[in-house]
Parts: structure tokens; sequence; C-alpha cells
């Protein structure tokens, strides 16, 4: 029968993410993947859709994704600004592409070593500024889109990107206009990716409503957030680390509390995140 399509909403990413999760580990269909080792059990796979109705509603912060609070902040700038797009060396083993990159800096070409714009049959795209441009002159426009995928240079790689599309539209609201995002992946790691996938992408998703609403002079606000995967798995290597983490932390815990320790997710402003977020900002500095 295939794997099943699941459907998960809320109000906040920590709430989404973590339902997610759960429906996945309860109705996943068993399934190997190319990244099993000889002894892995197959993993836990389902086609996700995950609509998050205010991005920015706290708690924002799920203590139960893996990595620190820094993790989230160096990620953050990896996709927003492009703080790691001078990894991307393939000719030298390193990495093959950044979102940021594909979506700002778009290359058609069939050689990943080839990155030079005057080097390359067409001009380099920049898709975000695309986006920003459409959105202020047509707001109900359908056509605000941005793609990663290189289909001359990606299939033969180790690590392909998993992001394909980022399509976003300008919804009226008030005396403005709401800017709704939707993501969509071909492939994701639901427990060890897509969290920071999540928390990366809202705040792009701010950033490009900030950057319309400044061109069109028109107050527009972050809108829904709407995720979509067609493999949203987790490996089979992972499972005894998300039971004895993600399971547990689910089972003693309640959602939130402000009362330390007591809760699975933290406010953004609690002085734990401020303080990795501002951690996450040194180490970013130190590279």
């Amino acid at each position: 029968m295939g794997a099943p399509i699941l459907f998960v909403e809320g109000e906040g990413i920590a709430e989404v993410w973590e339902k997610s999760l759960i429906l996945l580990w309860e109705k996943g269909t068993r399934i190997k993947t190319e990244y099993d080792g000889p002894a892995d059990p197959p993993a836990k796979d389902a086609g996700m859709v995950m609509v998050v109705r205010q991005p920015f509603a706290e708690p924002r912060i799920h203590l139960g994704f893996c990595g620190g609070i820094e993790d989230l902040e160096k990620y953050r700038q990896e996709v927003v600004i492009g703080v790691h797009d001078h990894w991307i060396a393939p000719e030298e083993g390193k990495w093959t592409y950044t979102y940021h990159q594909r979506l700002t800096n778009y290359l058609v070409t069939d050689d990943l070593n080839q990155r030079d714009p005057d080097k390359v049959p067409f001009k380099p795209v920049n898709q975000m500024d695309y986006i920003v441009r459409k959105l202020a002159e047509k707001p109900y426009s359908r056509r605000a889109q941005a793609i990663t995928w290189m289909p001359l240079v990606d299939p033969g790689t180790y690590d392909p990107p998993c992001l394909q599309r980022v399509w976003c539209r300008l919804f009226p609201e008030g005396e403005g206009y709401t800017l709704q995002m939707h993501t969509h992946w071909r492939s994701r790691d639901a427990y060890r990716a897509a969290y920071m996938n999540i928390y990366g992408f809202t705040e792009l998703q701010k950033e490009l409503a900030g950057r319309i609403e400044q061109k069109a002079g028109q107050k527009v606000s972050v809108g829904s957030y709407v995720d979509f995967t067609d493999s949203y798995h987790i490996y089979g290597a992972s499972f005894k680390d998300f039971e004895n983490r993600f399971l547990k932390l689910y089972r003693e815990r309640v959602f939130f509390s402000l009362e330390s320790g007591k809760g699975r997710t933290l406010r953004s402003d609690d002085p734990a995140v401020i303080a990795g977020i501002e951690y996450g900002k040194k180490l970013l500095e130190m590279e």
C-alpha cells in the first residue's frame, strides 16, 4: 500500500514538530534507505504535511531536537545570511551546496566545480530577490517561488538537497498582508534535521516579510508556514536515541512550564535560549 500520508497542525513550530514525530512513530511504514548500515533496522517513513498557524508563537524552542541552542543560531545564519556559503567546495570533498546559495545564487551548470558566473551558460539567479520583487508588485501572485534542484548534477551526488522548492504568497489582513510560506522537501530526517529546518526557514519567512514590507510600503506580517515532505523518516540507526531521549522527554515532562526542568520546550526569551544564541554567534565569529 506504500507509505501513509500524515497531517499535523498547531500554533507554533515546537508543537507541530513534536506532533509530527509522535504520529510518524505510531503510523510510519518500515522501509530501508540508502544510508542504512548492514545491522540497521528499516526506517520509519511517511509522507508528512505540517501546518504551523503562528510560526513565532511561544514556546518556540523544543528541547528534544538534536543539537544545542547555539546550533539554531548557526543554522539561522546559514539559511538567511549564507554564513557557510564559503564551505561549498566539492572539488575538495566539501559541501556541494547550501540552501542559501541555491536560493540566492542559483546556477545552471553541469559541473559543480564551476562556480564562476562568467563561465556558466546563464547568469546566476537570486530567487529570493525575485520573490520580494514579485510579491511587492503583485501580492496575489502564485508565481513567487524558488527551487534548489539542479538536475544535471544533483542526482549523482552523495547528499543532494532535501529542500526542493519554496513558495510564497501574500494574503490581505487588516490594513496590510500576511506572508504565507510553503516548503517542499523530497526527503527529511524527521528527528535529526526537521526541527532546525523549520526554525531556519521560518526565520527566512520573517526576513522576506520585512523585505517585502519595505519594498511595497505596506505592512506585511508573518503568516502560516506549511511544510510538505515526500519521505519524512526516522532512521533505524536513530531508534534507540529517539526512544531514550525524545520519547523519554515526551513522557516525563509537560509541554511547557515556567519551572526549570519541568517542560520540554522553552520560550525564545528564556535566559538559557538568549545565552545559547549569543554563544552561537561567537562560534561563528571564531570559524
